[in-house]
């Protein structure tokens, strides 16, 4: 029994090979024999004055088909510059790591003029008629199909690519036209279905991270219960604290320099790496310390003379506070909780250390991820992307410290109603995961012929390609367009791969 979309209850089907056992009419056919890979350009050359979209990598979105088509160009203005020429209802498939990873996969349409100029990392497939571009796009963006691809791609770290060769050479199965259109207008109806509850889970997590930033930052603040709060006074210093929250009766506002040891981390001195003085410790750096977590999956090691070593070495409750980079991550971090030891830090994150158990370690950090981050946002010094405090204005930094007698009572409160929003939201995150199965279903039954019925009145996929093949072996130069038209296609080069073609001929459109 199937579903109402034809897939099996229960089956993901994702990682299977679809060229096994293709329906009645379909064929197996290599992208090359389908399309022109990255033909030379348009259909029709525009004039200077006329205006085309442009298309950056970052208009592309990851995984879905879409893409910004509404950013226009004057084409005299482009047309000497090394950009992607393709033009409506071609498939763009980026080829470089990590967008091809990520799915920037689209059909290219809503161009301005029916044409446009793009990153110069795509690569364009232009249909001569056996294939439907939707059809295409959602075959390559399976991920199976992505990750075959990634397996093939050369180059240097950080800018391998697809060749061009490999997309030629890999094959595809091609039902009757026909039943494409079946498949593409039951598969988009189906994937709208799944795309919305993905948003919506989505939505759900980005709220589950909002109220657990409420929760431990409303919590530090004795803000979790209803008890009243009143203002709190602070002596002042040369910073901008901003509106500090009231606080419960009995709390104080203090600096973060008064109830806690903070200092700064080792610079790392290349030259001195091999002074067989020096010791090797491990070290935290900036990636590292997270907000709410420390991250160990790459901890890297320094040498250092032994006596810093030990200065700088980190103990359990140690409160580590990101100096600066990118403007997310300063004043972010979390406890260091002896997870390796003799490891010290990096002169890019702070750690504070307090002093005789004036306040919970955690009420500290929870409160830094919070009112601290904005805090450092007004203290620290700013540039367009990168931002940075100094030690002497991080020790400024106000900490609500409420009676020792609440305190281990307050962080089981926090952390009980923590645990809540984090059961919910492994529920939401397995949801996701139910989801991502879902779509990978859906478009294993698309290429495999379980989604939309057989007709045995559809035109079998190998008349037509055997109408290119004679065609383009006759040598039949069709008249060239005006205009493209939606759905177009147009002669093309004979490929390099995929059915034999003649040197020198080009083929004509099929139908």
């Amino acid at each position: 029994m199937t579903t109402d979309s034809g897939v099996e209850p229960g089956s993901s089907g994702s990682e299977e090979d679809v060229t096994e056992g293709l329906p009645a009419g379909w064929v197996r056919a290599t992208i090359g024999e389908l399309c022109d890979v990255n033909p030379r350009g348009f259909d029709e050359e525009p004039g200077d004055d006329e205006f085309v979209s442009q298309v950056p990598m970052a208009s592309v979105e990851a995984e879905t088909g879409r893409m910004d088509a509404s950013m226009q160009v004057r084409y005299g203005d482009l047309k000497k510059k090394s950009l992607t020429r393709f033009q409506e209802d071609d498939v763009l498939f980026a080829k470089i790591t990590p967008c091809m990873e990520n799915g920037k996969i689209a059909k290219a349409q809503g161009l301005a003029g029916g044409r446009a100029l793009g990153s110069t990392e795509f690569h364009v497939l232009r249909s001569r008629g056996a294939i439907l571009s939707e059809y295409l796009m959602h075959f390559l963006l399976q991920r199976h199909v992505r990750r075959t691809a990634e397996h093939h791609m050369t180059g240097a770290v950080g800018q391998r690519r697809v060749p061009r060769l490999y997309l030629a050479e890999l094959e595809i199965p091609v039902p009757p036209l026909a039943e494409q259109h079946r498949i593409v207008a039951k598969l988009e109806e189906q994937l709208a279905y799944v795309e919305a509850g993905e948003v919506a889970v989505q939505a759900a997590l980005v709220g589950f991270l909002a109220l657990k930033n409420q929760i431990t930052g409303g919590g530090a603040c004795g803000g979790l219960d209803g008890i009243e709060r009143f203002p709190a006074p602070i002596e002042a210093a040369d910073v901008d604290d901003g509106t500090l929250p009231d606080l419960p009766n009995g709390w104080r506002w203090v600096r973060l320099g008064e109830i806690a040891d903070v200092v700064g981390g080792v610079t790392k001195d290349s030259k001195k790496q091999s002074n067989p003085a020096y010791v090797e410790v491990p070290y935290l750096r900036v990636a590292n310390v997270q907000r709410g977590q420390i991250l160990l999956d790459r901890v890297e090691n320094i040498r250092v003379p032994a006596r810093k070593a030990e200065s700088l070495r980190l103990k359990v409750g140690d409160v580590l506070l990101n100096e600066g980079g990118d403007r997310d991550k300063l004043g972010r971090g979390w406890i260091w909780e002896g997870q390796i030891e003799n490891c010290i830090h990096q002169n890019h994150v702070f750690r504070a250390r307090v002093i005789g158990g004036a306040l919970e370690p955690r009420l500290l950090a929870w409160h830094a991820n919070s009112f601290g981050k904005n805090w450092c946002d007004r203290n620290g010094k700013q540039t367009v992307n990168l931002a940075s405090i100094s030690l002497r204005r991080i020790k400024l930094l106000p900490v609500p410290v409420p009676p020792r007698s609440v305190q281990e009572d307050l962080v089981k409160s926090i952390e009980s109603r923590l645990a809540e929003v984090e059961t919910a939201q492994h529920a939401a995150q397995e949801v996701a995961r139910q989801g991502a199965d879902l779509r990978g279903a859906l478009l294993h039954a698309a290429f495999t012929g379980a989604l939309v019925p057989q007709d045995p009145d559809d035109e079998p996929a190998s008349v037509v390609l055997d109408r290119i093949d004679t065609r383009r072996a006759t040598n039949v130069t069709p008249t060239r367009r005006k205009r493209p038209s939606l759905g177009a296609t147009r002669p093309a080069a004979p490929q390099t791969s995929g059915r034999p073609v003649p040197s020198g001929t080009q083929e004509a459109l099929p139908l």
